[in-house]
């Protein structure tokens, strides 16, 4: 039987929240389920809590930024919550810095960040203006 994260939706967001140790085979299924659940469900934005994670690998930090990247690609934000402060150090001693990524404390501010973030992409696409098809000509002299 495969091993799974579960993936729960908030509203137009997906939360994941890793309680178990991850390994790699776990990473990869996470990321595949994901990007899958992103896509089907048009959520715009993912948050991701840590807080059960003692130890990150390079391997786990890229798979982070990995989902992240994807996450992105598919029109979703990605907010990572509940870093353990020995996680942010080894982080930073690998030299991963996770581009792309924001991050928040708690569950609460993740969430809040990620309605800001979502709240001020809709708006900058309905301001954006519809792109017409003339042909070169202009339709709006009177002929």
């Amino acid at each position: 039987m495969v091993e799974r994260i579960p993936i729960l939706a908030l509203g137009r967001f997906l939360l994941v929240s890793i309680q178990v140790d991850m390994h790699d085979r776990l990473a990869m299924t996470l990321q595949s389920d994901l990007t899958d659940r992103i896509a089907k469900t048009g959520a715009r934005g993912v948050l991701l809590d840590i807080s059960g994670l003692d130890i990150v690998d390079s391997f786990m930090g890229r798979m982070i930024a990995n989902i992240a990247a994807m996450a992105r690609i598919l029109d979703a934000e990605t907010v990572v919550v509940g870093m353990q402060p020995a996680v942010a150090i080894t982080l930073v001693e690998l030299g991963l810095s996770l581009p792309g990524i924001q991050t928040a404390l708690n569950m609460e501010k993740g969430m809040q960040l990620l309605r800001r973030s979502t709240q001020h992409l809709s708006e900058e696409s309905e301001d954006a203006e519809p792109a017409t098809l003339s042909g070169g000509v202009d339709d709006s002299r009177p002929g």
